[in-house]
Parts: structure tokens; sequence; C-alpha cells
């Protein structure tokens, strides 16, 4: 309790340093909740259209209906097609019209005569996409041929991408706290030398000396993670509704209690080794006599 006692008063004394502690640590927490949701977003968008292997084929205007239905038929036949799917261009409309029913200009705009027909193919397995992709672009009433392969490939790209720059990111800021954090413990040391040298004179263990800095700093850590998550959470649930309406018909929102409930208990973890870490070294030069 004596311990507890002097860290609060440690805290109080010099609130702005508190403040400045507090101010990083919750600048490091927000970007890491932030890259933690964008890259659990970006896994379940990528899982979606694993789960998902289909070709996409948009029919020429002039495209006859026969050689539709042979084409169709054709891939029917095929052991490792799992579905063929023909949409119309009344259909496509009609899907148009779901996806963008709350934009009446975009409704206005679009007529079943320029939305294309087209084939949706999907297959047992991803690798047979390409084949499936080869035989559409070779067929002369096919205009383009969507690949999610492609689709695939490029989110696993971007994913990779901004799992590098979120640990490149939080790093420094990590790095930049703990420096910060040494060196607002360091002071509040140095402030006390006196009174640490007066403590090692009758008997206190190093240990004893050192508890009263390291709970400071843990508290600096976890007040700072509290906050950083629930600024990114506050962040989360206003960018909800733009999110699901651009990542429609994709499960990735909202996210997985577990999974918050998981990164904040992470984060808290973190934060006290990151808080001890940063207090332990800031005292340890005070304390290297026996």
């Amino acid at each position: 309790m004596k311990t507890l006692r002097t860290a609060r008063r440690n805290i109080r004394r010099s609130p702005y340093q508190a403040i400045a502690a507090v101010f990083i640590m919750t600048l490091t927490f927000l970007a890491f909740s932030i890259f933690a949701f964008i890259i659990f977003g970006s896994s379940r968008i990528v899982d979606y259209f694993e789960s998902k292997p289909q070709v996409t084929a948009f029919f020429r205007d002039e495209a006859a209906k026969g050689d539709i239905d042979k084409l169709k038929s054709s891939f029917e036949q095929s052991e490792f097609i799992s579905e063929v799917k023909f949409v119309s261009k009344e259909q496509a409309l009609e899907i148009y019209r779901q996806q963008n029913k709350d934009d009446p200009l975009l409704l206005d705009l679009v007529t079943a005569e320029i939305l294309p027909a087209s084939l949706e193919i999907s297959t047992f397995n991803i690798e047979d996409l390409n084949l499936v992709s080869e035989t559409l672009n070779k067929s002369a009433i096919v205009e383009e041929v969507v690949f999610q392969r492609d689709v695939i490939a490029t989110l696993t790209s971007w994913t990779t991408a901004v799992r590098a720059i979120g640990i490149f990111t939080v790093s420094i800021l990590a790095t930049i706290s703990i420096f910060i954090m040494v060196t607002i413990i360091g002071i509040k040391v140095s402030q006390k030398k006196q009174d640490i040298e007066t403590m090692r004179l009758i008997g206190a263990g190093n240990w004893y000396i050192r508890w009263p800095f390291i709970i400071e700093g843990v508290f600096y850590g976890v007040l700072g993670a509290i906050i950083g998550f629930l600024l990114s959470l506050g962040i989360l649930f206003w960018t909800t509704p733009y999110l699901s309406s651009f990542l429609r018909g994709i499960p990735v929102l909202p996210l997985s209690f577990i999974f918050i409930g998981i990164l904040f208990m992470l984060e808290v973890i973190l934060a006290i080794l990151l808080g001890a870490f940063s207090s332990y070294v800031a005292v340890l030069r005070y304390l290297r006599k026996p």
C-alpha cells in the first residue's frame, strides 16, 4: 500500500509530465488498434473471396441466346465446376437497383439495355479458375472476364503492405514512447536522488526503491492504452455506416466482440510491459551500486 501511495504522490506532483507520458502512450495504442482493425478486416475480405472461387464473364450485346446457352452447357458438364449461373440484363438491373436503392439518382441513370448479361462460374478449387478464365477469354461472345484470383492477389498484396506499414509505425511510436517514458521517469528519479540514497543507507532493497516508479510507468501505459483503444472504437463506430455501404455483401462488420476483447487484453498486457520496462530502465542506472 505504501508503494501505491508513493506512486500516486509522484504522479500528482508532476501532472504535466504525467499528461505527456499518457499522451504518447495513447498515440501508440491508437495506431496499434486502428491497424489491427484494418488488418483483421482485410483478412476477412480475403477469406470471403477465397471461399467463393468465381469467374464472371460479361457478354457482348450482340451475343445470341443460343451461343450463350451452348457455352453455359459446356461448363455445366465439366466435373470441376461447382456452379454455373446466367444473369440476364433484367436480372443485372434488379441487382443494381438493390445495391443502390438508397440513391435515386443512380437508379434513374441506368437501364437494362446498358447492363451486360453475364455468366458466373464457380469451381470447387480456386486453382481451376485459371482454366475457366482462359476458356472464356477465347470465346467470341465474351467481352470481359473478371477473375476472382486477381482480386484475391490484389487484396493479399494490399493486406501485406498495410501490415508492414502498421508494424513499422507502431514500432516507431513504441520506441518514442519508451524514450519519453525513460526521460520522464529518469527526471523524477533524479529529483529524488537524495531520498533514494537515504533509503539505501537504512537498508532499503533495490526493488523496494524501484516499485513506486514501475507502478507509475505501468499506470501511464495502461491509461494510455485504454484511452487509445476507446478512441479507436469511436472511430470504428463512426465509420461503420460508410464501410458497411462500401462492403455491401461482404461479412466484415460488425467486428467480433471476441476479437475486440482479445485485442483490448493484448493492449493492456503490452502497456504493462512497456510501462514497466521503461521505468525499470530509467531507475536502473541509479541502483547499480550494491
